[in-house]
């Protein structure tokens, strides 16, 4: 029996939330926010991850995603893998001492012998089995920012799919929409 919030089936469309560990900011500047973005470009180009929807949160992914090679779980686990380390080299150049002591003790507590960690263990993932369930999770992901009081429409939000559905703005990174 598949666990529950798992990726079963790599070839379908899963809404994904990620979570940094702790609920801690770590997505508070232009050079943190493009480590999401440079990283789903690179899985987009390489990998054949498809994304879309989504939005990057001060201390969360919210991702509606799939595979062309029905590799989604391969992808997700390397996107973490790569972002954790690049999140932590990030916080290093810029000598953030506490978020480092706060991802090495998280790491020592993990037990797996990484120096940090930096995203909670896997990914909340649902399968997107109808056509309403992917629209209620598309608005939920645009909405988010302006829920939180960042911004006060979702196509404001730069570091969200919203400015590709609302505006047919791909600057930021390409969306495959669904119509």
């Amino acid at each position: 029996m598949m666990k529950p919030y798992t990726i079963g089936k790599d070839s379908e469309m899963y809404f994904c939330t990620d979570t940094i560990v702790g609920w801690q900011h770590v997505f508070a500047s232009y050079d943190s926010f493009n480590v999401i973005i440079d990283s789903l470009k690179y899985c987009q180009v390489n990998k054949g991850l498809r994304v879309h929807g989504y939005v990057i949160m001060p201390n969360h992914v919210h991702t509606i995603l799939s595979a062309q090679n029905g590799n989604l779980q391969d992808i997700l686990r390397d996107f973490k893998r790569f972002t954790s380390k690049t999140v932590s080299e990030l916080l290093t150049s810029k000598s953030n001492k506490k978020l480092l002591r706060y991802f090495r003790q998280a790491a020592l507590r993990d037990g797996k012998g990484n120096d940090f960690k930096i995203w909670q263990s896997g990914s909340h993932a649902e399968i997107v089995y109808s056509m309403p369930f992917f629209e209620q999770k598309l608005n939920y992901i645009h909405e988010n920012p302006v829920r939180k009081g960042f911004v006060h429409q979702p196509e404001h939000w730069v570091y969200s799919s919203a400015r590709n559905y609302i505006l047919n703005d791909h600057s930021v990174i390409r969306v495959l929409t669904v119509e």
